[in-house]
């Protein structure tokens, strides 16, 4: 279980194909606190530690999730909002996340409004998702509210801290982001879409 808070941002040092799957090799400020078998959310999906070396970390991406996420647009050097799971004696500062990509979306807008931004992502039609005005949304296992909410596609408005301490800052027109739809608002979904089907 996550917040969507992020805690500090990692770099790609080294991808590696075995089979269908990927092993990513980061660096972050926090290695050396991890653990083997440790969850890690990356840009918003939970990963596994499977090694530990120093100052560097390694997780595994199945196809499934590569699939399903912006995962495998990585490169080294690519830069990746990280953070550890939620402690439960801690404050919920962000939303309930779970660290499960339900899709990835395309950045199609991006204003600068004197300092702060005005992101619009644009996704797909299929799952059913919905956002709705003031509603939560992960981004990049960032937690936003929503600013604006249109049909298949929603605004989140950006502080100043959060665009300088994630990779927020780096993302342009066209780029594919992890989205997490609210947990809450997908359970009603669903119950709405069974009770229009009887």
């Amino acid at each position: 279980m996550f917040t969507g808070i992020i805690e500090a941002v990692g770099v790609i040092e080294k991808i590696e194909e075995i089979g269908s799957n990927i092993n990513f090799t980061l660096s972050c400020p926090f290695t050396h606190e991890l653990k083997i078998d440790q969850s890690l959310a990356h840009n918003g999906c939970c990963l596994t530690v499977v090694e530990i070396t120093e100052s560097q970390y390694v997780v595994t991406a199945i196809n499934e999730t590569l699939e399903k996420t912006n995962l495998g647009k990585w490169e080294v050097g690519s830069v990746v909002n990280l953070e550890r799971c939620m402690m439960m004696n801690g404050r919920l500062d962000g939303h309930i996340v779970q660290g499960h990509v339900d899709q990835t979306g395309e950045i199609i807008g991006i204003e600068n409004k004197d300092g702060s931004y005005f992101v619009t992502v644009q996704y797909s039609s299929e799952g059913g998702f919905v956002t709705v005005p003031q509603g939560s949304i992960t981004v990049n296992g960032i937690s936003l509210t929503v600013a604006k909410s249109g049909d298949f596609q929603f605004s989140v408005a950006i502080i100043p801290y959060t665009w300088e301490f994630t990779n927020m800052k780096n993302v342009k027109n066209g780029d594919k982001v992890n989205l997490e739809f609210d947990i809450v608002g997908k359970y009603i979904a669903k119950l709405i879409n069974n009770q229009n089907v009887v």
